[in-house]
């Protein structure tokens, strides 16, 4: 009962919030012509949409760089920007369960599309790229359908991205071949990296927050049986993740000589400028930062041409 009437309070407070809005029709603008305004909940998604899109899509990008999904309150802007946005893309797997409300609360009717693979399980997909090799065409088709008059040039960016998405993949394997089976063991904050482990062979042997949601909280008992398993496994490296706060993880990291100096991007990208800007530049830094981990910073990881 608790939960249902604090939705109908959210709700409510966000009708009051969009009321003026609906009245005036001015507050929030729409595309220029010949582009279509669409929402993305996540930042990988936003990059997708970008990289298909162009010029020809304005994208409204619900999170920003470490922003934690798993913990995101909507606001009363994120309904506001479907009040001309045909389309809405969605990560799934109840990474971004959320915006559900958002789209009931605006009064809106977009197409709502949601890319995580069929039959997935895993929240964090888009860590295995052969999944964002199904979800950019996807991406190109909803745009298409929304915009018919750019679906030439929506078929030439998806075509240009799959190909980039396709050398990053081969390029991962190639690092991780290079990684004794033996030494590929994986420490993270939480369990965003299953996808990316069983991609390219890589063994998960704990995490900080033993679960795919940062929402969650480890006991001290969680804790000791993680410290016992990195000693016992000989793990060379913790590695804390950027939108997550590292000091468990660097402290699991001293009590057990492991080192925590390699970051990872888990659920969301960085800002502008960082290593993890672009879904293509994050997975490369990953790649890398595992490597490096793995192999006591004797190795790195190199993917030319992204």
């Amino acid at each position: 009962m608790l939960a249902l009437r604090s939705r109908s309070l959210w709700l409510s407070v966000l009708a009051l919030a969009l009321a003026p809005l609906a009245g005036c029709g001015t507050s929030v603008s729409s595309a220029p012509a010949g582009v279509v305004k669409v929402v993305a909940t996540t930042t990988q998604l936003g990059d997708f949409v970008h990289a298909v899109g162009g010029g020809r899509v304005q994208v409204v990008q619900v999170l920003q760089p470490n922003n934690d999904p798993h913990e995101y309150e909507p606001r009363p802007r994120d309904a506001e920007a479907l009040l001309h946005a045909p389309l809405v893309f969605e990560s799934g797997d109840g990474l971004d369960r959320w915006m559900g409300k958002v789209v009931a609360a605006s009064g809106a009717h977009p197409r709502v599309v949601t890319l995580a693979p069929a039959r997935s399980s895993d929240p964090h997909w888009w860590h295995d790229p052969r999944n964002v090799e199904t979800a950019i065409p996807r991406i190109r088709d909803a745009l298409a359908r929304a915009n018919p008059s750019a679906a030439a040039l929506y078929a030439r960016n998806a075509g240009a991205y799959l190909a980039r998405v396709r050398r990053l993949d081969r390029g991962i394997a190639a690092c991780m071949r290079r990684v004794p089976v033996a030494q590929r063991k994986l420490v993270t904050d939480h369990d965003a990296f299953g996808a990316f482990a069983r991609r390219y062979g890589i063994e998960v042997v704990g995490a900080v927050i033993p679960s795919q949601s940062t929402e969650a909280a480890p006991s001290a008992g969680d804790l000791a049986r993680l410290i016992r398993t990195i000693r016992r496994e000989r793990v060379h490296a913790v590695f804390p993740e950027t939108s997550v706060n590292a000091k468990l993880a660097q402290a699991i990291a001293r009590e057990t000589g492991a080192s925590s100096g390699y970051k990872l991007y888990g659920d969301t990208l960085g800002p502008a400028g960082s290593d993890g800007a672009t879904y293509l530049a994050m997975e490369r830094h990953n790649a890398d930062a595992m490597v490096r981990g793995f192999t006591a910073g004797r190795q790195r990881c190199a993917i030319p041409g992204l």
